[in-house]
């Protein structure tokens, strides 16, 4: 493995450093399992995207065009996130990958998942911190179990920002790819708040199907975090309407 790489991605007065790897690494070997069709990673350039405008125009269609002009947007590299446009609002736009599913999810190493979010500046400086310490820890060559630890010790050396209040996101998309189901897509907007937090949800299980918790809840707790190490819980609600202001027929 070549020599690292430091690289550091500033969100107002928030400096996040991030430990990058000058090489791609080749994907680890598993067992193949018929209910598991992405076993290990791909080759890094599947995860990649060859031009950084189509990315930055990508991201900036998760939020609507009133908030994601103005937003910062970061874009995945071979060696990393980095900033590729300045913002001015504190908002910030990025493509995560599908490692950024739950742990479980038979689609943690899709390299066809493109998932566009726009994050407002609580969450900004609180949540996506964990999407750069999971790329960190995935672009080392880490196995799932090690960056699960990785990031339960850092939460617990409080290396990682405490869960801001206010912290939401959106994922208004209608150009994103999610999972390999039908009805990959849906526009919706995502709340991150403290584990314990009771809002009356729906519960969407790893197989993205709902369980009967609160039912006809229009709100969803997704699998993504759960204390699984993040000590956060994530709800999802439908908007109805892609950010170009067109319906999204759920």
């Amino acid at each position: 493995m070549n020599g690292k790489i430091v690289r550091t991605i500033t969100f107002g007065t928030c400096a996040l450093v991030i430990l990058s790897f000058g090489a791609a690494r080749q994907p680890r070997a598993q067992a193949q399992d018929a209910k598991t069709p992405y076993p290990s990673m791909a080759a890094l350039d599947q995860y990649l995207i060859t031009d950084r405008n189509t990315e930055i125009a990508l991201a900036r269609t998760a939020a609507p065009p009133s908030i994601s002009r103005d937003a910062q947007v970061v874009v995945l590299g071979p060696h990393g996130y980095e900033t590729a446009a300045q913002g001015k609002n504190g908002f910030v736009c990025i493509v995560e990958r599908a490692w950024m599913s739950p742990f479980d999810s038979p689609e943690f190493w899709n390299p066809k998942n493109r998932s566009p979010i726009c994050y407002n500046p609580p969450a900004a400086r609180s949540v996506l911190p964990l999407t750069f310490m999971r790329t960190q820890l995935i672009l080392a060559g880490k196995s799932k179990d090690e960056v699960k630890e990785s990031i339960k010790a850092a939460i617990e050396k409080k290396e990682l920002p405490d869960l801001e209040p206010g912290g939401m996101s959106y994922m208004m998309s209608k150009d994103a790819y999610l999972t390999d189901k039908g009805g990959h897509n849906m526009a919706h907007l995502m709340f991150y708040t403290p584990l314990g937090t009771v809002w009356g949800a729906n519960v969407v299980d790893s197989s993205n199907d709902l369980s009967e918790t609160f039912p006809g809840s229009p709100l969803l707790l997704a699998p993504s975090y759960k204390g699984n190490p993040e000590p956060i819980n994530m709800f999802l609600m439908p908007t109805g309407v892609w950010s170009d202001g067109t319906p999204n027929q759920m």
